[in-house]
């Protein structure tokens, strides 16, 4: 069985941490000579390359990111032992690295990390926003632990993790305070030609607009396109234009932007995915991330 030489480790991680060997060498008072002898040792043991020439500079390979990540977290836990057998406090929080896909609401994304500070055990929670491929494809590598999403994991994409569904919701519609009340006298007929800001096509939020509009013989005008959910919201009241969000958060929307829910429609399904690279998550943070966010929604629904 293969073992890990510490040692080893340590230089590497003093490596990846200076960014070049003679950093390195500064850091830990040593010649150059002797810290290539050791992350080339630590490459034997580990059976693959870490680092790779890319021009003049010295990088790190995928595998060599994926090594760093975990010497970070081991060395991090090494200072815990000496504070606490020193009667220091550890200060010491564990990790907790969540992507979250950019189509998603940022009042529902907020809603679904606030359990990460409530965690009997402090949490050091770290939150990437970014395209869902590229974030599954951090995920495969260990650079995140969880990724937040509006669709599960296909097929296609050739990432080996499990989808966890958090849970569902319908749709709200909302509308300016001045011109709510006439929307919503005859909903959804009033919305037909009516100024409506849309998610982009690449939602699946979109395409059940788009669905649920030809079925109700409607067609509202849309005047404008956006990725960023935030940047919707607060576009749309300024225009006097219409726009869909998440009815679990409709209150918070009426508040954050001034507008008003002119109605909902339940056959419209807004879903929420957590997706890991665990069949079962046994990481305690997020799995009571995991158990809030379905409590959350399964109340709303």
């Amino acid at each position: 069985m293969r073992k890990l030489n510490y040692h080893h480790l340590y230089y590497f991680w003093a490596f990846a941490q200076e960014g070049s060997v003679t950093a390195a060498c500064e850091r830990l008072g040593v010649a150059q000579p002797t810290v290539s002898a050791q992350l080339r040792a630590l490459e034997r043991s580990v059976g693959q390359p870490l680092l790779e020439h890319v021009g003049r500079n010295l990088e790190l390979t995928e595998a060599g990111r994926v090594v760093y990540r975990y010497a970070n977290d081991i060395f991090a836990l090494g200072d815990e032992l000496i504070n606490t057998l020193d009667g220091r406090p550890a200060g010491s929080r564990q990790r907790v690295r969540v992507g979250v896909a950019d189509v998603l609401p940022k009042l529902v994304v907020s809603r679904l990390l606030e359990p990460l500070t409530q965690c009997a055990d402090p949490v050091h929670m770290m939150c990437f926003e970014g395209k869902p491929g590229e974030l599954l494809a951090k995920l495969s590598v260990h650079e995140l632990d969880l990724v937040l999403s509006d669709s599960p994991i296909t097929p296609e994409i050739r990432v080996r993790a499990f989808n966890h569904m958090l849970g569902e919701c319908g749709v709200a519609f909302f509308a300016p305070m001045n011109t709510a009340a006439r929307y919503a006298a005859e909903f959804p007929q009033s919305i037909d030609d009516a100024p409506l800001v849309a998610p982009t096509d690449n939602t699946s939020l979109r395409r059940e607009l788009e669905y649920w509009f030809s079925t109700q013989g409607v067609k509202p005008q849309i005047i404008a396109e956006f990725e960023d959910s935030a940047l919707l919201k607060s576009f749309a009241p300024r225009v006097g234009a219409l726009f869909a969000a998440p009815a679990v958060i409709a209150r918070e929307i009426e508040e954050a932007y001034k507008v008003t829910c002119i109605g909902r429609v339940e056959s419209i399904r807004e879903r929420f995915y957590a997706i890991s690279l665990e069949r079962k998550v046994k990481h305690p943070a997020v799995a009571s991330l995991l158990d809030a966010a379905h409590d959350w929604l399964s109340s709303q629904s």
